[in-house]
């Protein structure tokens, strides 16, 4: 069984899980309550990215001990790979405060209440991560975070700190580029989402950004090229619609604007800016019942947006 499990570890080692996995399991047929042999294979099963047999393992090791923290927290991984962030989060939350400075506890917790839409809760750990490993990986999702939270200042510090360790890293620029266009450089944006696009034409935030900073600019050919890209890479995604409508607008497609634009609210009804430029569309092709019901919508989305910025903080930050 030595050798076995022995010629497992030499096999993965090699990028040979299959025959790996073999070895530990015929080890474990004969010693079941062998720890270390079921977390080897756990580890053989994670590496193949078969999660969820990973997790099958990790758990009987986990109920064993439920004090060990690198089971628990490759068992949470397995959970985060399988789309299950809840159940990280309900497994390692607890953990954390017991673990502050674990990073591997910080990075899967942060990365799950990420995904959850708990942004504000998972970024803190995510930039520990970040700081303490001096990982460009890190930064990059700590910057995407804070500007899908409109931490703008945030985004770009974080998306700087990733550039000094990786200046190449993979959807770098697009992080640049959009945290530009919030900041209102738009040619600063255009500059590097241009490079983003020429890294990688299939980069969907990037080209659909591209299109509506160049719209603002008066590029409207340009803007449809990208946009029109975007879509073939998404077609069914309201924002990218959305940025048509606008570039329709532009060209003075009107009927083409608002029929975009309809899609998109039956596909997103709660997106403000959307109802304000269809109210508007409405008025402009003469039909002012439309606008004034779309006029109300706004009246009515601003007021609950009011409402709810006015209620005291809760303890934590709210899930988004």
């Amino acid at each position: 069984m030595e050798v076995r499990a022995n010629l497992g570890a030499a096999l993965v080692h090699l990028g040979r899980y299959d025959e790996a996995i073999t070895q530990y399991r015929a080890a474990l047929a004969k010693l079941p309550d062998n720890a270390g042999l079921r977390l080897n294979l756990a580890l053989a099963w994670f590496k193949k990215n078969d999660f969820a047999a990973a997790a099958s393992q990790l758990q009987t090791l986990h109920d064993a001990d439920p004090d060990d923290l690198r089971v628990a927290t490759l068992l949470g991984e397995c959970y985060l790979r399988q789309g299950h962030a809840d159940r990280a989060i309900a497994l390692l939350g607890p953990l954390q405060p017991l673990h502050p400075d674990d990073l591997d506890l910080a990075w899967a917790l942060g990365q799950a209440l990420i995904q959850s839409g708990r942004l504000a809760d998972g970024l803190p750990g995510i930039e520990k991560v970040a700081e303490g490993r001096g990982s460009a990986e890190a930064w990059l999702l700590a910057g995407n975070t804070a500007y899908q939270l409109n931490l703008f200042e945030l985004a770009q510090k974080d998306a700087q700190a990733a550039a000094r360790i990786n200046p190449r890293l993979p959807g770098l620029y697009t992080l640049q580029g959009r945290v530009l266009q919030a900041l209102n450089d738009n040619q600063g944006a255009i500059e590097v989402l241009r490079k983003a696009v020429a890294a990688d034409a299939g980069d969907f935030d990037a080209q659909v950004t591209l299109g509506a900073v160049l719209n603002a600019e008066r590029d409207v050919p340009g803007a449809r090229e990208h946009v029109e890209r975007a879509l073939r890479l998404r077609p069914e995604s309201p924002l990218a619609r959305f940025e048509m409508a606008r570039i329709e607008r532009a060209e003075g497609k009107l009927d083409a604007a608002v029929k975009d634009m309809e899609t998109v609210e039956r596909a997103d009804p709660a997106w403000l800016q959307l109802h304000v430029e269809l109210a508007a569309l409405y008025y402009r092709v003469q039909r002012p019942d439309d606008g004034a019901r779309e006029r109300a919508i706004v009246s009515r989305l601003t007021a609950e947006r009011q409402e709810k910025s006015s209620r005291p903080a809760p303890d934590r930050a709210p899930s988004r």
